[in-house]
């Protein structure tokens, strides 16, 4: 008992205790504390890849082949990314009704919650471009003019001056722009979906991206009016001066000729 006793009077016995106590309640903490951020994130993240796993072998393996490898009616899904999901599938175009020369926007079939999944299994297979953030489509900083000019640069060949779209060769086609949501029209320049050039950030950086979208945004908004009346498709000046001048000189030559005839026939009786 006295040495016990002058154990507990050694003045490093406090310090031992509290050593002992700490590590225990360590322990007991590891051992009972609810998981991390981290790994909470890593384990929503598992399911979701295994639900989008279940949900792409029932609507897209039968194309794009039970591993994503791609098929003779489907291409390869490995590394096109989460971007290239979100886009197709939220846009209605996949899955596919049919083969054909372009395959158009049509009635969504999946629910953002579901097209999230596939996106999250699709990136499983290989790393792409990730779904866009507001922050990165949305207007905030954005500069309409540049926007307008880098539209005419590289996509009015094929969408035309103000996004209306047009025709293209062998049945394709450039799509309307008009009310498409901002994130697909950014998805849409990462990803190059289609018969479509893609634009990454080699290319055309997120502000140009953003610029692009602004410019959309402006000339078609619910509230713009075409100060020059009829906009024509918005072609532009040149084909819509033609046109006038093709019309209006077409109008003013029939006028002659019906004058013409009139005045002739009038002499005669």
């Amino acid at each position: 008992m006295k040495k016990l006793s002058a154990r507990r009077r050694h003045p490093l016995a406090a310090v031992v205790v509290l050593l002992l106590a700490l590590a225990a309640t360590g322990g007991l903490y590891a051992a009972f504390a609810p998981a991390s951020k981290a790994q909470a994130d890593e384990t929503a993240q598992s399911l979701a890849i295994d639900e989008g796993k279940k949900l792409y072998s029932v609507g897209c393996a039968s194309c794009h082949g039970t591993g994503g490898q791609g098929s003779s009616d489907g291409p390869s899904l490995v590394g096109v990314g989460a971007a290239a999901v979100d886009f197709q599938v939220g846009t209605g175009r996949m899955p596919a009704q049919q083969p054909g020369a372009q395959i158009p926007k049509k009635k969504v079939i999946y629910t953002q919650a579901e097209i999230d999944q596939l996106a999250a299994y699709i990136s499983s297979l290989g790393a792409g471009p990730s779904v866009p953030t507001k922050a990165e489509y949305g207007p905030d900083g954005a500069d309409i003019a540049k926007g307008g000019e880098l539209f005419r640069t590289n996509c009015a060949q094929c969408h035309n001056f103000t996004g209306k779209g047009g025709a293209l060769t062998h049945g394709k086609f450039a799509p309307d722009l008009e009310g498409v949501a901002p994130k697909h029209i950014y998805e849409a320049m990462q990803t190059g979906p289609q018969n479509m050039p893609s634009f990454p950030d080699t290319t055309l950086s997120e502000k140009n991206k953003k610029d692009i979208i602004a410019y959309l945004n402006a000339v078609n908004g619910d509230d713009t009016e075409s100060p020059g009346g009829l906009e024509l498709g918005g072609l532009g000046p040149v084909s819509e001066g033609l046109f006038a001048w093709v019309f209006g000189l077409g109008a003013l030559i029939a006028v002659a000729v019906w004058v013409a005839a009139r005045t002739a026939k009038a002499k005669k009786s």
